[in-house]
């Protein structure tokens, strides 16, 4: 048997194989970083009020589009991410005002944005709801 590791900032799995009787078997385990990083239970933030607004302040920081900011524009009001169909909440407390854009033109792609905020990718929902 064989294992192998990336690089360590890039290394989430070992990956080990056996070749026997002209057949190779694969397998792939979370390393002993990835271990670390994991952890049982539930979100550190569900019924932890502290940890909720200590992680909404801090992402409240990276608004594109704020709406106490005086350039804020009228019709921006209208396309913000908790109507945009390419938003998805998150779960627990924090999905009550925050979710990942799916949006592959979007540089906000990939990305945790607060339901208020919004970009130029904005595509109302189907459904016309919003959160």
């Amino acid at each position: 048997m064989f294992a192998t590791h990336w690089a360590d900032d890039l290394r989430l799995a070992e990956i080990s194989w056996r070749l026997s009787a002209g057949s190779v078997q694969i397998d792939l385990a979370n390393s002993a970083r990835g271990r670390e990083r994991m952890a049982l239970g539930s979100p550190q933030t569900d019924g932890n009020e502290d940890a909720s607004e200590d992680v909404h302040g801090r992402w409240l920081q990276l608004l594109d589009r704020s709406t106490g900011n005086p350039s804020y524009r009228d019709e921006w009001f209208d396309e913000q991410c908790g109507g945009c169909r390419f938003w998805i909440p998150l779960s627990g407390d924090l999905g009550l005002d925050w979710g990942a854009c799916t949006h592959a033109a979007s540089r906000f792609d990939g990305r945790v944005r607060f339901e208020h905020d919004g970009c130029e990718h904005f595509s109302v929902r189907d459904d016309g709801a919003f959160g």
